[in-house]
């Protein structure tokens, strides 16, 4: 069957509710200078990952998120306000975090707006992934996990090891390299003793992947599968550019295992002309053409595998939403399992 992507406004009820269509809404919390990135990056992940299948993909958007006049006119048409996601089905949901500007989330201007949204998944979604500060808003608001900052920014692509068979890595070589980029960390321990079943970590960044199986299954990321190859430089040449202009104190450390030697020693010396000559105007001479060439995404393969197993939960629970006469199979999570144990 042929892939559909509509990521206009919304058709009719009947073709959401075709058999063979998965919906999928998509909430983009991200600031303006990363919002077109960000959905092009879920877009492209989401073609990649659901094979002959049918989405349909819907966007929505928080207003209580700070936009600029340009970022507004831009998802007018295309973005739904959040508030018509309460009388929408969809049968998955993926929720994008933010740039935090308070240490306490419930300080964010959007806090109220995205705790309804947690609180609508809970009993509205047959799965939603939260991503980065939305995983951490999400622990917070349903077990009262708070997340804990870090003593520097946690930036770099992790070798994270999968912690035993699940569904969810089915198909996942292990070690998976995993970009990260944030600045505070949720602690496993605390995760665990409320039920969070941990899926991947690394030896450096901590906890990536956990999920939870309650009324509905949720996929939490700390890191980002979803980047393109040169999402994390050009934040970096973004943190670059507020010391430049004095707006941080301390020059950014350069991503973790993400350069090759030749990158290294390129962004190192452009870094000894900013600590030489703190100038705004220094940023344009940063070689960023020079260090796109040098990078790979070499974490593609295990994301597209995890949204692949991701995306066939999601036809399985619609599936089964659709056959209430007939048997139902077994369930998703001991069906894959099974297989995962037979398989040579």
């Amino acid at each position: 069957m042929p892939l559909l992507f509509d990521i206009e406004r919304p058709g009719s009820t009947s073709e959401m509710g075709a058999p063979n269509c998965v919906t999928i809404g998509f909430i983009n919390n991200m600031p303006d200078a990363a919002l077109k990135a960000t959905e092009r990056q879920f877009v492209e992940l989401l073609r990649a990952s659901t094979g002959n299948g049918m989405v349909r993909l819907l966007l929505f958007s928080i207003p209580e998120v700070p936009r600029s006049d340009e970022a507004l006119a831009d998802m007018a048409g295309r973005y739904r306000d959040i508030s018509e996601l309460w009388d929408t089905h969809v049968d998955g949901l993926i929720v994008t975090g933010n740039e935090p500007r308070s240490q306490d989330l419930k300080d964010e201007p959007y806090w109220n707006a995205l705790g309804q949204v947690i609180d609508w998944a809970r009993e509205h979604s047959a799965s939603t992934i939260w991503s980065c500060l939305a995983a951490h808003a999400a622990v917070l608001r349903t077990d009262g996990i708070e997340r804990q900052l870090l003593s520097e920014k946690c930036s770099g692509v992790f070798a994270c090891d999968v912690t035993g068979q699940h569904p969810l890595t089915r198909g996942v070589a292990t070690p998976m390299h995993i970009p990260h980029s944030r600045l505070n960390d949720l602690p496993e321990l605390a995760l665990k003793s409320c039920g969070y079943r941990i899926l991947s970590r690394s030896a450096v960044a901590g906890v990536d992947m956990f999920v939870k199986q309650e009324r509905t299954f949720d996929v939490f990321f700390q890191g980002h599968p979803e980047y393109e190859a040169d999402s994390l430089l050009r934040e970096y040449r973004r943190d670059i550019g507020r010391y430049l202009r004095r707006e941080r104190d301390d020059y950014p450390h350069a991503p973790q295992g993400y350069f090759d030697e030749a990158a290294a020693t390129s962004a190192h010396a452009f870094r000894q002309r900013a600590l030489a000559d703190r100038d705004s105007e220094l940023i344009k001479a940063f070689p960023i053409r020079e260090l796109e060439g040098r990078l790979d995404s070499s974490w593609r393969g295990a994301a597209v595998a995890i949204y692949e197993n991701w995306f066939d939960y999601l036809k399985e629970r619609k599936a089964e939403r659709q056959t209430p006469i007939a048997p139902r199979r077994r369930a998703w999570r001991d069906r894959r399992s099974r297989r995962a144990h037979t398989a040579p």
